[in-house]
């Protein structure tokens, strides 16, 4: 049990992107976050994320995302799974909705890896707004209102990257308050 929630705490805290601002070994959900491992060896101890990991455990995205990448994630923290209409997560944990769990979780991570100052300077070069294909295929689109970066979804819902820049050894964790939806 603690060994699966350790995996789940891990895979939320990598789809979700919790980060800090390129601090070593930055602290995330009461663990230090280790820029020599993965994503996935960081995220599962992470307190804040054991959603996340669970969800990413349950779509079979543990192994991509503990490979070479690199990988943008941003990660939903715990409080922004609690967000979703009741029952929501429960119902997509189950294996007949693997698909649209993989679909969502897809849709945080980014190939590459772009830190906070690289999307503010892109925000900044575009006009106001950088648009980002998502490993799912889809877009997901930046802006900046003062300090804070925004991630704007396909429904036009928006999440504040709350930590940023949580350096891994195959990519980026940047923590949102937002789970973000492809649909």
């Amino acid at each position: 049990m603690r060994t699966t929630l350790r995996i789940t705490a891990a895979a939320a805290f990598l789809l979700a992107g919790a980060g800090a601002s390129l601090a070593a070994n930055p602290m995330v959900g009461g663990a230090p976050m280790f820029e020599t491992k993965t994503i996935v060896e960081n995220a599962v101890n992470s307190a804040d994320h054991t959603t996340l990991v669970a969800a990413v455990q349950a779509a079979g995205l543990v192994e991509t995302l503990q490979g070479p990448g690199p990988f943008t994630v941003f990660a939903p923290d715990n409080k922004a799974f609690e967000a979703l209409p009741a029952g929501t997560v429960a119902t997509l944990l189950e294996p007949e909705n693997k698909q649209a769990l993989t679909d969502i979780l897809t849709y945080h991570v980014v190939p590459g890896r772009l830190t906070s100052d690289e999307l503010k300077a892109k925000v900044s070069e575009m006009g106001g707004a950088y648009a980002v294909a998502t490993v799912n295929g889809g877009e997901l689109t930046f802006r900046v209102e003062g300090d804070t970066l925004w991630a704007t979804d396909a429904k036009g819902q928006t999440a504040a990257v709350t930590i940023a820049d949580v350096i891994q050894s195959n990519g980026v964790i940047h923590g949102i308050d937002t789970v973000l939806l492809p649909m």
